[in-house]
Formats: structure tokens, sequence, C-alpha cells
């Protein structure tokens, strides 16, 4: 780093460190960092030349620059740029405007998209009161454009709002996110307090952030998601479910269960199972294990579902549910269907869980008992059904994290997956006989059917 970079690094930290906006940044030169365009899309590149040969400012900006500086691979790019959405569409053929709340460009190329915002202005400044209007503390309409120094310090966290200018290929700080990244700390821009009530999304955004980066939130951070993690029950129930998939599908489920305990925000998005494991300490075991798996899974690159992620949240307080049902003399199956819907209609008052997956869901639990039922023909109908893996997997998972008596179902089932047909004529014909406790019982004989007496010629 060149020394007129330190003095401006040391000068940011300074006005930083309380959080006052600034218009003079930090310029990091290309010798000062390493975020280098061989490491960047090339559909982000034909984005960034295109506004620039324009005459737009065009920056890339956010996580994708956060994972440059890293050392890691983005998976998405986002763009900001000074040009209007209307502006951005008249460049590009293959774009689409977006949104409501902020309008947005995204880019297509292919299955590829791109996104460009416009630099965002202070929701004040709006001359409608239809916009940048809040309730009760939260943004409702955020469609205010603004400077690039207004756009840093609107932001969430410092470590995502730094910027690199395809003009100079410099990277440009307002917010003193460098020191951030070297320091590993996860710090909110501006009063940690006011930003969380303006959106409480926010504080899950903070756990996801610092799951995935390892970083600590900075004491702000931390005091700001105790005194208004109450307010994310004030999310809308559909925009939960997008952040739930995000938290525990992006491959750090396991980090982001132990930060939610942490910081007492499951209770916010799971208040069922919160409860169930203040009552049932064990069942902490079984979804750490889930949360494992499912990363491992991400990491070897196999496909992931979210029937299966709400379906080991909630078996707690369904199989709890389940257990009353039964105590008044329903069958297995019939009570895990009925506690299935209750738990299911309970937490949906919390997070929207789309229809296409409660019937998964539902129908992972209620294998748990047809799996037990193994009479007759029940094994090979069992086999043959869509979610029957799916249930087999979280049959192994009970098992594996606070189960291990169900260790020979376990085994019986692995082993009448890869069997012949004659093996698996065997195993249930041992399963029949061992639950019967007897010998094998002889074949019947054939009762003699009398033909009738063929009528005479003569008659």
């Amino acid at each position: 780093m060149s020394e007129n970079n330190t003095e401006q690094d040391n000068n940011s930290t300074a006005v930083n460190s309380g959080q006052i906006p600034s218009d003079e940044p930090v310029i990091y030169g290309r010798a000062d960092h390493n975020v280098s365009r061989d490491n960047i899309d090339d559909s982000a590149l034909k984005v960034l030349y295109r506004l620039h040969k324009a005459g737009y400012q065009a920056f890339l900006v956010g996580g994708a620059v956060r994972d440059l500086i890293l050392g890691g691979h983005p998976k998405d790019y986002d763009v900001a740029t000074d040009a209007t959405p209307e502006q951005v569409k008249d460049l590009f053929k293959n774009c689409r405007l977006i949104g409501r709340r902020f309008r947005l460009a995204h880019i297509h190329f292919g299955r590829e998209i791109v996104e460009v915002a416009t630099f965002r202005g202070h929701h004040e400044q709006a001359e409608n009161e239809s916009e940048g209007s809040t309730r009760d503390g939260m943004i409702v309409r955020d469609n205010v454009f603004g400077t690039l120094a207004e756009d840093a310090w609107r932001r969430d966290f410092s470590v995502n709002a730094l910027y690199y200018n395809i003009a100079d290929f410099t990277v440009v700080d307002y917010t003193g996110g460098m020191a951030d990244l070297k320091a590993k700390c996860l710090r909110m821009i501006g009063d940690a307090d006011v930003r969380c009530q303006e959106d409480p999304v926010r504080m899950l955004r903070a756990i996801r952030f610092a799951a995935k980066l390892g970083f600590k939130p900075d004491q702000d951070m931390r005091q700001a998601i105790e005194n208004q993690g109450h307010r994310i029950e004030a999310v809308p129930p559909a925009r939960l479910f997008d952040e739930v998939l995000k938290l525990f599908m992006s491959g750090h489920a396991h980090s982001t269960f132990e930060l939610l305990n942490e910081y007492d925000l499951l209770v916010q998005l799971f208040p069922a199972t919160a409860k169930h494991l203040s009552e049932h300490a064990h069942m902490h075991n079984f979804i750490a294990q889930a949360c494992k798996n499912t990363d491992q899974r991400i990491a070897d690159g196999k496909p992931v579902t979210p029937a299966f992620l709400f379906a080991f949240m909630l078996w707690g307080p369904t199989f709890t549910r389940a257990m009353e049902f039964e105590s008044n003399n329903m069958s297995p199956i019939q009570a895990l269907q009925e506690a299935g819907r209750a738990v299911l209609n309970q937490e949906s008052g919390q997070i929207s869980i789309p229809k296409r997956f409660r019937l998964p869901i539902r129908e992972i639990w209620t294998s748990q008992a047809r799996l037990n039922n193994r009479r007759g023909r029940r094994p090979y109908a069992l086999l043959g059904q869509p979610r029957f893996r799916a249930a087999y997997d979280f049959l192994l998972l009970r098992c594996q994290s606070y189960q291990p008596d169900l260790q020979p179902l376990c085994d019986w089932w692995t082993e009448f997956q890869v069997a012949d047909d004659k093996q698996k004529k065997a195993m249930c014909q041992a399963l029949h006989q061992a639950r019967q406790g007897q010998q094998p019982r002889r074949p019947k004989k054939k009762k003699t059917r009398h033909k009738p007496a063929q009528p005479s010629s003569d008659t």
C-alpha cells in the first residue's frame, strides 16, 4: 500500500469509528489490492465496460468485491452505476427491470444474471410521500437515487460497501470495509440499532455473513440484535421463507444454526422448535447433524430440498404432538398426519411454506411410521414411492443423532434396497417368522375339487 493510501486509510478509520458519513473515500490503487479482472466473470465485465463506454460510472460492488479480496470465487455479481434503470435498459437488449421497493435492472446472459442498481440516496430525500416512507421505523419504499458516497453509506455492512472501479481498476472504500476485512469484523454501517429497526432482516443477514465468512459481529451489532430481534416478527412470512433458504442452503447451515441459537433468533423463525429444544436438549444433536449433512451434500454438489430442511427443523414438535395423538388411540401414521398438519399451520404464521413443499414434508414424517411397518407387500410399495430416499435418509439421521435403537431397522432397509427379488422375498419371510416366533409352516394341501359327473351319451 502506498504512503498516500495509508494516510487516507488512517484518516478514514478515525472518521468512520464515529460512523460519520464522509464524501472522502480511501482509494486503493491497483497495486494495493488483489482484485483482478482475470477472476471476474466475463458477463459482469461486459456490463461494466459497456456502462463505462457509454459515459456512466460503473462499479463492481458488494459480496463479489468482498469475496475476491478474500480470495474466494463469487457466485453472483452486482454492479452499481449512476445510470437510471431506464438508461440501463436502453443500453442492453437483454435487460429486464424488476422491483417495486427499488427498481433494479437484470441483464440476462443465458441462465446467468448480472444485477445493476442505480446509486441509492437517503430515503428522507424522497419528493413523493409514497417513496422513502417508513412504518414503525421500517422502510416501506426506497426508490430514491443518489451519489456514490450516499450509496456506500446506505449499504448494510462495511465489508459489503467496497467498490471496484472499472475505469481505473481501483477499490473505493468509504466506510472502512477494507480494515474490517483484515480484522474479520462484521460491522453495521451507521447506527446498528436504527439500521436493524429500518429492516429487521439485516439481523439475519448478519448471522448469514458471520457463518459464511467466519467473522465476528462487533459489539454494536450484537447489542442491536439483542434489542431489535423481536422485530423479525413483523417481516412478511414469504420474505422470511426466502431468508431461511439463504441461511440454511448456502453451505453453512451448521454454523448458522449455532449462531441463531447463540443470538436467540431461532425463536423468531421456528418458535415451536425453539421451545422444543429448551425442553428436549437431545434434539439439538439431531438438528446439528442434519445441518452438517446438508452442508456436506452442498459441498459434494448434490441437490438439497427445502422440504427436507423444514422436515428436520420441525420434527421435534411434530413427533411430540404425534405422541399425544397416539395416546388417544390414533394409529402412528394418522397421528403423524394430524400432528404434521397442526405444526405446519402453526409455523405458517411465521414463515410462509409454499404448498408444493408441504406435501413432501408430511410424507417424510408419515414415512417414519411406514418404514417400521414391513408386513406383506408394504416394503415393496414403500420402496417405489418418490419420497422413499428422503424418508430413509431421515430415518438414518434419527438413528445417527439420538435414537441408536433404530439401527436394526436402518440396517434392514439398507440391505433391502440393494437386494434382488429373491433376497427381498427371503428377508420379508424371515421378518414374518421372527415376528410370529414360529417355524415355517408346511404348505397346505390343495383341496381336491371333484368334477361333476359327465352326462352319459344316452342322456
